[in-house]
């Protein structure tokens, strides 16, 4: 799929992953690793191997505990830099041991000899969500902002729906002729995936609406069973997750509102 990538996917497949996350390698003689992945030795060492010691630096697309535990202990052993964000909030599936040498900000450029990183800024996923534009070959690194295979979770409050639509629609902006997704294969269609994930988002908003219309005031956990009717009942702890970023979202366009531990049709 691309002269300057190659694709190592981690042994740590599972619910939330798939196959497994999928670290990048950019270039070959001045490489940049692309989301490390968990703290597993041997998938270290695939990197490793695969680098032959030509990685010069580390980047990673957000700092879930399944992107970036691997940074640091593979930037000591090869005595390189990590780059990324913090998050702005503290949940319990955020890496705690991430600490970026550089922060990364939107529209920042990585440059080499051989290739051009370019930094966009994707919340919604999560707050410090970044996707790398590979310019010469029109290709973005999605992180966790696209999938191959499932949707995203969006987990509040460091996950914001608001933030990940908005997200979504700023792709549009820029040229991309192909995805490579932190979990699956490469898509080679990214208007339509960007298209269809969009489409899915405002169809399931407006289900959970008129859920909300039916049942006028309700837990979120009996609205689940409602707006979630056909998904796995093994996948709705979750689901529920995103079903609460759909409710802030219509909280925040005044449609709905949190009453205690209930929420509530705004009349």
């Amino acid at each position: 799929m691309s002269k300057l990538i190659k694709k190592i996917t981690a042994p740590n497949g599972g619910v939330f992953t798939g196959d497994g996350t999928n670290t990048y390698l950019i270039g070959h003689k001045d490489i940049t690793v692309v989301d490390p992945g968990p703290n597993i030795a041997s998938h270290l060492d695939a990197i490793l191997k695969e680098g032959d010691n030509n990685i010069k630096r580390i980047i990673v697309t957000h700092t879930h505990k399944d992107h970036s535990p691997g940074a640091r202990p593979l930037a000591k052993l090869l005595n390189v830099p990590v780059m990324g964000c913090y998050a702005k909030f503290d949940m319990s599936i955020q890496d705690e041991t991430f600490k970026p040498d550089t922060i990364l900000e939107d529209k920042q450029l990585i440059n080499t000899s051989e290739y051009t990183l370019e930094v966009i800024h994707t919340p919604g996923h999560a707050s410090n969500h970044l996707c790398f534009l590979l310019q010469e070959e029109e290709c973005l690194l999605t992180g966790d902002h696209i999938m191959n295979g499932s949707t995203v979770v969006i987990a509040p409050p460091d996950g914001s729906m608001t933030e990940y639509l908005d997200s979504l629609k700023k792709l549009e902006n820029f040229k991309i002729k192909l995805l490579a997704p932190g979990h699956g294969d490469y898509l080679d269609n990214p208007k339509m995936v960007i298209d269809w994930i969009i489409n899915h988002r405002l169809t399931r908003e407006e289900k959970v609406l008129q859920s909300m219309q039916k049942l006028t005031e309700t837990s979120i956990e009996d609205l689940l069973l409602e707006v979630y009717d056909d998904v796995d009942p093994r996948l709705h702890p979750i689901a529920l997750w995103s079903l609460e970023a759909h409710l802030i979202r219509l909280q925040e366009r005044n449609l709905v509102l949190k009453k205690e531990a209930n929420w509530k049709i705004n009349d």
